[in-house]
């Protein structure tokens, strides 16, 4: 038998919304409900760095009283959410989860991201684990511990986003922001089982959120269901002068288009990601086939497409993130090498040895390979493919990671810049989740929000729950 607190824990952010417009649920009954399973789970999973419960319940106690008054209410008003510790909030420190930043001091403002789920009436519930600097791995030489898998503990929940990730996995919280560099946003929505979205480069601002790489990064919504991702993206996107790479696109409703099916939408599959380029785990090769049955029964006609080899993409990502991460951390590599995890310093360091005509070449190389993509896809709605080649590794053995953790297909988009999604497909028969991504047309995620709701709809996988 469920407690009833996990139930409340685990409504969907669309559902609890409309209970407590409606006063049929308490804000406060609401974040206490994830304040319990937080004190009663977090201690497996690591998953927050810090909890804000006394400031948490404070704010939910506004949002009743909000409610009782009759006052106007934000599309997120009451809902709690966490934000990975690379983005700023006002009062607290930023860490990014390493040393270097750890004795900085608290924050003046929030990051724009964090101020518009504030200004929605999302209550921010405290800041999740991260990779060090979102870049390293899973490290045990840091004052943290790494997060952990809420459907296996010993297995890696995805990274750098990896506590968001694990949260919102677990019930923890309904919402909470992370980052996707090299896919860091989809790896932990593909690893727990979750919806992941990095939209369009340059449709979520970065401002206030520590940068890895200034022409990769994006900051994206991680949520449990596809609605709800389209809800917190109508919240957090949008033009921002004070981030360089943002793009001044009108923003649409991200939830418009949800109930209006598939019917003869033009879908294409990449499969020479996972049958040529990379070969796939039979599991997550049979849970895409079997996705793309389900779309073509809703209607979709889903033909195969071919892109330049992974391999491609893949190297010319590197260089250009770690041409641009060495820059970002060349000061604090000469003087505190000692303060970094041995996880950051093996990933980061080839970027010491890169040259700028290295950096140039895959600058150019990036422009021919985005060029290439988008007349690929003109004449097609939406393309599918993996996310990841394996399930979640065991995140203690640093032989299956270094094997594992390369192995897969994220990195594309965030070079072309192309919105991209991962959302759970399935389970292996270790019960661990598998998962597909919806890639669209730039500025066209609410296309990708059409088909994932249409395929979320016709499946259930969105409503198991891990073994807590």
């Amino acid at each position: 038998m469920s407690d009833k607190r996990d139930d409340i824990a685990f409504l969907s952010m669309t559902e609890a919304a409309a209970l407590i417009r409606t006063g049929d649920l308490s804000p406060v009954t609401y974040v206490q409900s994830m304040l319990d399973r937080i004190s009663s789970y977090d201690g497996q999973l690591d998953s927050f760095l810090r909890v804000l419960g006394e400031s948490a319940l404070e704010e939910a106690a506004l949002a009743e009283q909000a409610v009782k008054a009759g006052a106007q209410l934000g599309p997120l008003h009451g809902i709690p959410f966490g934000l990975k510790d690379i983005v700023d909030a006002a009062g607290l420190p930023t860490t990014a989860h390493s040393q270097i930043l750890a004795q900085e001091p608290p924050k003046a403002a929030d990051a724009r991201v964090a101020k518009h789920l504030r200004r929605a009436g999302g209550i921010f519930l405290g800041k999740t684990a991260t990779h060090e600097f979102a870049l390293g791995g899973p490290s045990f030489d840091l004052p943290w511990p790494p997060a952990r898998n809420p459907w296996n503990r010993g297995r890696y929940p995805g990274g750098s986003s990896s506590g968001s990730g694990a949260a919102v996995a677990a019930g923890f919280v309904p919402m909470a922001i992370g980052t996707d560099t090299g896919g860091s946003v989809r790896n932990p929505a593909t690893s727990c089982g979750i919806v992941g979205m990095k939209a369009t480069y340059g449709r979520v601002s970065r401002q206030g959120v520590v940068p890895l790489s200034f022409s990769l990064d994006h900051v994206g919504p991680m949520t449990r269901t596809v609605a709800d991702n389209a809800l917190m993206l109508n919240a957090i996107a949008g033009h921002d002068r004070a981030d360089p790479g943002s793009a001044d696109v009108p923003v649409t409703d991200y939830t418009a288009q949800l109930d209006r099916g598939i019917k003869g939408l033009r879908l294409g599959v990449i499969r020479h990601f996972h049958e040529r380029d990379l070969i796939a785990e039979p599991a997550m090769a049979k849970a895409l086939d079997d996705a793309l049955l389900v779309l073509e029964g809703l209607g979709a006609v889903v033909s195969e497409v071919e892109t330049a080899p992974l391999v491609d993409f893949a190297t010319t990502n590197r260089v250009i993130l770690l041409s641009e991460a060495y820059a970002i951390h060349r000061k604090w590599l000469s003087e505190r090498p000692e303060d970094y995890s041995a996880s950051f310093l093996e990933r980061v360091l080839p970027g010491a040895f890169l040259t700028s005509g290295d950096y140039v070449d895959a600058m150019r190389q990036r422009r021919k390979l985005t060029t290439g993509f988008n007349r690929t896809i003109q004449d097609l709605d939406a393309v599918i493919c993996v996310s990841s080649m394996d399930a979640p590794f065991i995140i203690d053995d640093p032989d299956d990671m270094a094997l594992k953790y390369p192995r897969q297909a994220r990195a594309p988009f965030n070079l072309t810049g192309n919105p991209a999604l991962a959302m759970p497909n399935g389970f292996n028969d270790d019960g661990l989740p598998l998962s597909m991504q919806i890639v669209a047309k730039n500025f066209d995620e609410a296309m990708i929000y059409r088909v994932a709701a249409a395929y979320e709809g016709a499946t259930d996988w969105h409503n198991r729950r891990p073994p807590l």
